[in-house]
């Protein structure tokens, strides 16, 4: 049994991971800002910690990392302002992976979009561009770290029921992936260390998730 900690516990992908990991026999710690919250992250048999990413330290972070094998960022600012993108989905991403080294975790996934890096090509008057631009900031920082880094880059999230089935890098482009989809692919990569160092954009398609991300090469 491994113990996972996913920062962002209240997402619905995070909330699919967590039902996930722990019918599979793993402890979930589920961070998140609202007490409110507490009781829906138990039904997914996750544990709540409270953390309030834009205000708690590399310290602070630290202590509720620490003691576990793994993270997952599934967090994110929500479409909110452009300042609170940057406060969440940069500068807090970067707090949690100088955390995670600190703490000792060297394992780090992060949930990342399948466009995501410099050459996004968002134009600065678009609403999504301080978003790209924070995703880039904290995946290339991610990158230049020595943690056992993989980052996600799943395409358009949708609600639809999990299918089991991906496609991976260009056979993916301009398509969409469930949010539970999502999930069973960052509970896949946990238990593939061979994905170390890899970024790995999908969608929904033909292939089995597992038998998929064997086909990845770094």
């Amino acid at each position: 049994m491994s113990r996972i900690a996913i920062i962002g516990g209240h997402g619905k992908v995070a909330q699919h991971l967590a039902r996930t990991l722990t019918q599979g026999g793993h402890s979930v710690s589920s961070i998140i800002r609202n007490p409110e919250h507490q009781d829906e992250v138990r039904r997914t048999g996750g544990t709540p910690v409270l953390l309030d990413l834009e205000t708690s330290s590399t310290e602070e972070l630290a202590a509720a990392l620490a003691g576990h094998d793994a993270v997952v960022w599934s967090a994110g600012a929500g479409g909110g302002t452009p300042a609170r993108t940057w406060a969440v989905d940069r500068d807090a991403a970067i707090r949690s992976m100088n955390a995670a080294a600190d703490a000792g975790v060297a394992r780090y996934v992060m949930v990342s979009y399948y466009g995501a890096g410099r050459d996004h090509g968002i134009p600065p008057e678009d609403s999504f561009f301080a978003y790209a631009e924070a995703k880039a900031a904290a995946d290339e920082y991610l990158r230049g770290t020595a943690l056992t880094w993989t980052i996600l880059g799943p395409g358009v999230l949708t609600l639809d029921p999990a299918t089991g089935l991906i496609d991976v890098g260009d056979a993916a482009a301009g398509g969409t992936v469930t949010r539970e989809d999502v999930a069973l692919v960052a509970a896949a990569v946990l238990q593939q260390p061979r994905t170390a160092g890899m970024f790995i954009q999908f969608n929904n398609g033909k292939t089995p998730i597992a038998q998929a991300l064997e086909t990845l090469t770094a």
